[in-house]
């Protein structure tokens, strides 16, 4: 049967500013409409119903930052294990590849897995395939290489550089510059990593453009986005102000609760968030999408705020507002159902510092393309 009723959800879809009741109906991997309450539709009695009560809905979940290239990359992890299992519908490893390892990471991890994958393409050709300081060796840019890749391969949304000491050296901005021209000639956005200076974060933030991203933007090291006095760089300013967009990018080190409540402060909130999940984190402090986004949520955002910024917040960054992130008839049918419900929990960040969760939030089922996955719980 390929007509399914999903009957007595709460969907939340800020694409459609939807906060309440409605039946969805799929068929053939698609939205094909949304039905309010007391609505009946020809459908009853000619599909699969599913009773979602005391459930939520949303747009499928969007992982913008991990890592899933096992075959070649030391941190690499499973895909699906933190896509679909997890209540994730598409994830966007984030330079685990360069060009020399793009085919084997496509024919490996892209085309087997349920979960979509896309990648942020390494400025350096070898990616984290021969380790962590891949920007050391200027030889290893690639941009033409990387160019050509990005106009041959869909799956290939955007070019990733890392600007911290420990992967530059003594290179200082200079990486981040080739990605920036690189990405100009092929009309993506850039994702860049920031953390311990050299560079300077106002060096990276004033060659940005409208359209990237900065990941792991409310780390707890010095030289973040905001000063000694709680105040907001004059740097990053003009970077929102100019479109650059920040992502959580959680990470082993790269999250603190402190950062973040004191930017939630100044009235302001990531544009996303994301995981930067792989090998050695995930089994604590990141674990999965829904404990990061958990965590948020203890800072006082709201739950759209939150649902927003994994649906459709990503699916703009991606450029596929109009198929992913959104319950929009015509979409594909991709969504998350979730449960949020009162039970205390204890949650870390990067800096080990300890906050308790008064609610929880689990993902209880992946819809994917039209298919329903049961979703594990990871154990912390």
């Amino acid at each position: 049967m390929n007509k399914t009723v999903l009957t007595n959800g709460h969907i939340i879809d800020p694409s459609l500013c939807l906060n309440g009741k409605y039946d969805i109906l799929l068929e053939h991997g698609r939205i094909i409409g949304l039905i309010a309450p007391g609505h009946t539709h020809e459908w009853e009695g000619d599909a699969n119903v599913l009773d979602m009560e005391g459930c939520y809905i949303s747009p499928g979940w969007i992982d913008l930052h991990v890592h899933v290239f096992p075959e070649k990359a030391k941190i690499g992890i499973e895909a699906d294990s933190i896509g679909v299992k997890q209540g994730v519908t598409t994830i966007v490893d984030a330079g685990s590849s360069g060009v020399n390892d793009y085919r084997t990471f496509k024919e490996t991890v892209i085309k087997p897995s349920i979960t979509e994958v896309l990648a942020w393409v390494n400025i350096s050709s070898d990616g984290l395939c021969q380790g962590l300081s891949e920007l050391v060796d200027l030889s290893r840019l690639a941009p033409e290489q990387t160019v050509q890749l990005i106009r041959d391969e869909p799956a290939a949304i955007g070019i990733k550089a890392r600007m911290s000491a420990s992967v530059v050296k003594n290179n200082g901005i200079y990486p981040l510059e080739v990605a920036v021209s690189a990405a100009d000639l092929a009309g993506v956005p850039v994702m860049v990593h920031i953390g311990n200076a050299p560079p300077e974060l106002g060096e990276v933030l004033e060659r940005l453009r409208d359209g990237d991203v900065v990941t792991h933007a409310f780390h707890g090291k010095k030289g973040g986005m905001l000063n000694g006095e709680g105040r907001i760089l004059p740097e990053a300013e003009e970077a929102l102000r100019r479109g650059v967009l920040l992502d959580l990018g959680h990470g082993t080190s790269s999250f603190s609760f402190e950062s973040l409540a004191r930017y939630k402060e100044l009235g302001l909130q990531p544009f996303t968030i994301s995981t930067d999940l792989y090998s050695t984190n995930r089994g604590g402090p990141v674990y999965s999408l829904a404990v990061t986004m958990n965590k948020v949520l203890t800072l006082g955002y709201s739950l759209e705020e939150v649902i927003r910024a994994v649906t459709t917040a990503p699916a703009k960054i991606l450029r596929r507002e109009h198929d992913l992130g959104t319950l929009r008839e015509g979409s594909i049918a991709d969504l998350t159902v979730f449960r949020l419900h009162p039970e205390e929990e204890k949650l870390i960040d990067s800096e080990k510092v300890e906050r308790t969760a008064r609610q929880k939030l689990t993902p209880l089922w992946t819809i994917k393309e039209g298919n329903v996955i049961a979703c594990n719980q990871p154990t912390h």
